[in-house]
């Protein structure tokens, strides 16, 4: 928006837009082992660009591996510890803990894992676009080892 029209804006019904948590929607795609819930999307709030919501991870427990196609992800750690694999055989693993950050690019096989087994892992998701991909690998055959990655 050009400078001079940005005073014409009805930043009232189209400036910030606030979304409680109890506001938050399990209707988005279903991953083995995570409870997702979509805060911002496009057809939930208008969102342009990106996708914003949660997951919780019960203790002592770890998702299907999936990918989200060629969106990009950033996971925050809000509570908990996660270690995440990833690969084509999640043959790699790290570990981040309340306050770290995951970036996960297009197309990577992953699955995050909850560390604890007394305490539930809840993270912060935002998406590089306005819906939820979801492409679940239930025949992804993984290694017994994955290589640490620092």
């Amino acid at each position: 928006m050009p400078d001079g029209d940005v005073r014409k804006a009805d930043w009232r019904n189209k400036g910030i837009r606030r979304v409680r948590g109890a506001e938050k929607s399990n209707d988005t795609p279903e991953t083995l082992g995570m409870n997702r819930e979509v805060a911002i999307s496009g057809s939930r709030t208008g969102s342009t660009s990106l996708w914003a919501g949660t997951n919780r991870i019960r203790p002592n427990s770890r998702t299907g591996a999936h990918h989200h196609g060629a969106l990009e992800s950033v996971i925050y750690i809000i509570s908990g510890t996660a270690h995440m694999r990833w690969g084509d055989r999640l043959e790699f693993i790290t570990e981040a803990k309340a306050g770290d950050f995951f970036l996960v690019p297009p197309y990577v096989p992953h699955q995050e894992i909850n560390a604890s087994a007394t305490e539930e892992l809840h993270c912060a998701l935002v998406r590089s676009d306005t819906e939820e991909v979801v492409v679940n690998l239930p025949e992804l055959d993984a290694v017994a080892e994955p290589e640490w990655v620092d």
